[in-house]
């Protein structure tokens, strides 16, 4: 059931597809069944976490939660392509449902990651069981993807011999997800030999959890403050057996964790597209549909059709990444999230937009799904987090390799261009070419201090290595003859479009907005960069944008 193999025969960790579509399948089942649309806007209205319907999810007639457990341990030994599109899929349903659903999975991450046989055994087996739910207590009041700031304490207790039977707990967490209905937690502590996760019962005498906080969007989860004041932990609860290697245990997780937000908020913003696509088709203004119109078709729905695609080649190919083997992520997964969740939430605010009065009534859904995707650029750490992380590290990894990394991108680019020039690919080449001599000149000139110039770059890294996944999935179904293939080189055309104006546009910030350079070296640099042929590519994108509104549209 766990075995699978990619079209190149490489060895995928994950479900064979079959195994894949019937978890899908059940998805599909829950709709018409647990979480029926007045169900959604009922726990949305009362800000109700609906504990038993989240438990009979895990119950044995479901088992949804049987996705994420290995098989050593009573699960199916999903991989993160399989999590992502059922994780997708479930946001289509309600992003709060699936922030509880999240949670389960990132509160089992440490046990997975760094638990031993016997912990796994245990506490694996009770999420696998369906008598378990969980939560990752990480985040405290002053201490939130900055994980080393972290102040809770677990200070060892020795019996008579000195030896370690225990920890005692003290300090608190914010912002913890099912964090008052937890069967148990891993939660994150310092020990004298460093950050250390642990197992917290619910239980546990001197663990008090907060009521529930009244939030802006998924209000049907749940999300709470815990206290810990002396509460003692069995050193049989430390993760791992060995303190310390907390730190690197969450590392580990977040290329995977924040592909998964990004997953959520692609469903949303989908769930939104989809309610404003078919009310364009029914909705007649001046005697015709909204749907022949421009004004609505080419501003509201299509640019965000085209985004939330690319996002969409982009999660996939780093999910495959992850079940081929590759470890540790991060700035891909960073990648994934802020493109994927700034790309939503524009597309869920768009059709509240596109649906005018009747997408600020509560009826016709948008305005919930707008107000639950906007915590997907917040929780799992903000936009402006993963505009650090993919600055700081892609700049350093541009001097490692000497210009090679994003260099290899361009080349390969002008190789699908070569082979199939109605892709643009090129435009993806000349991005990235432009993309690295402006990582040179920042880094030549010292910009790199400046937050707002990295935070640029960023917006251009992940633009470029988005456009780039997307240019792969166009190629291989054009290759390989996919029905598919007229709409993703359509979308692939288009896309480009918006990856060398957001490059054009970020060199013009940088080079005319830092005030080092006169006007010689700047149109020297602009000159270098092929600036001009950026700014061109706006060559036939109405003509395309309608060809796009057709097959959207069905017109």
């Amino acid at each position: 059931m766990a075995a699978d193999e990619s079209s190149e025969e490489r060895q995928l960790y994950g479900l064979d597809p079959e195994s894949r579509q019937m978890v899908l399948d059940t998805v599909g089942q829950l709709k018409k069944r647990l979480l029926t649309k007045d169900k959604i806007l009922e726990y949305d209205q009362k800000e109700i976490f609906p504990e038993e319907t989240i438990r009979e999810m895990l119950g044995p007639e479901i088992g949804l939660q049987l996705l994420m457990i290995p098989e050593a341990y009573g699960g199916m030994g999903g991989g993160a392509r399989d999590t992502c599109a059922i994780t997708r899929e479930m946001a289509k349903i309600c992003l709060g449902i699936t922030t509880a659903f999240f949670a389960l999975q990132l509160g089992a991450d440490p046990i997975i990651v760094g638990g031993t046989k016997k912990q796994k055994q245990k506490w694996l087996g009770a999420i696998a069981e369906g008598t378990a739910l969980v939560a990752y207590a990480v985040t405290e009041p002053d201490a939130g993807s900055n994980v080393a700031a972290i102040k809770t304490k677990a200070d060892p207790v020795t019996n008579d011999a000195g030896d370690i039977i225990g920890y005692k707990i003290n300090g608190s967490k914010q912002f913890i997800s099912t964090g008052l209905y937890a069967d148990f937690i891993t939660l994150l502590a310092n020990t004298p030999d460093g950050a250390t996760f642990f197992v917290v019962e619910k239980d546990t005498e001197g663990y008090i959890r907060g009521k529930s906080e009244e939030k802006h969007g998924i209000r049907a989860s749940n999300t709470s403050p815990l206290t810990f004041t002396d509460a003692f932990v069995p050193v049989e609860n430390l993760i791992g057996d060995i303190p310390g290697h907390g730190l690197k245990q969450a590392t580990k997780v977040f290329g995977y964790t924040r592909l998964m937000v990004a997953a959520m908020a692609l469903g949303g913003g989908e769930a939104a597209l989809d309610v404003a696509i078919a009310y364009a088709k029914e909705r007649i203004q001046f005697k015709t549909p909204l749907s022949e119109k421009q004004g609505y078709t080419h501003k509201l729905i299509l640019p965000h059709i085209i985004r939330l695609t690319a996002a969409e080649a982009y999660i996939e190919e780093v999910a495959e990444r992850l079940d081929s083997g590759e470890k540790e992520l991060v700035v891909e997964g960073s990648i994934a999230k802020l493109f994927t969740t700034e790309s939503a939430d524009k597309a869920a605010g768009d059709a509240m937009q596109a649906l005018g009065g009747y997408g600020y009534i509560t009826e016709y859904e948008v305005e919930k799904i707008k107000r639950d995707v906007r915590i997907t650029s917040i929780y799992e750490g903000t936009s402006e987090i993963q505009q650090n992380i993919i600055s700081t590290f892609r700049w350093k990894k541009t001097r490692k390799s000497k210009g090679e990394f994003y260099q290899s991108i361009s080349d390969e680019m002008d190789r699908l261009d070569a082979e199939l020039s109605d892709l643009r690919c090129g435009i993806y080449g000349l991005a990235a070419r432009a993309l690295n001599q402006t990582i040179s000149l920042v880094n030549d000139h010292r910009l790199t201090r400046q937050q707002y110039i990295m935070f640029a770059l960023a917006d251009m890294m992940a633009h470029v290595e988005v456009g780039a996944g997307l240019a792969r999935r166009a190629f291989k179904c054009s290759r390989d003859g996919n029905p598919e293939a007229g709409k993703i080189k359509l979308i692939s055309r288009l896309f480009g479009n918006e990856v060398a104006q957001v490059v054009s546009h970020n060199i013009l910030k940088i080079v005319l907005g830092c005030g080092e350079f006169d006007h010689e070296m700047t149109a020297e640099f602009l000159a270098r960069v092929g600036y001009t042929e950026l700014t061109a590519s706006f060559q036939n994108i109405i003509k395309d944008t309608d060809q796009l509104a057709d097959i959207v549209f069905e017109r």
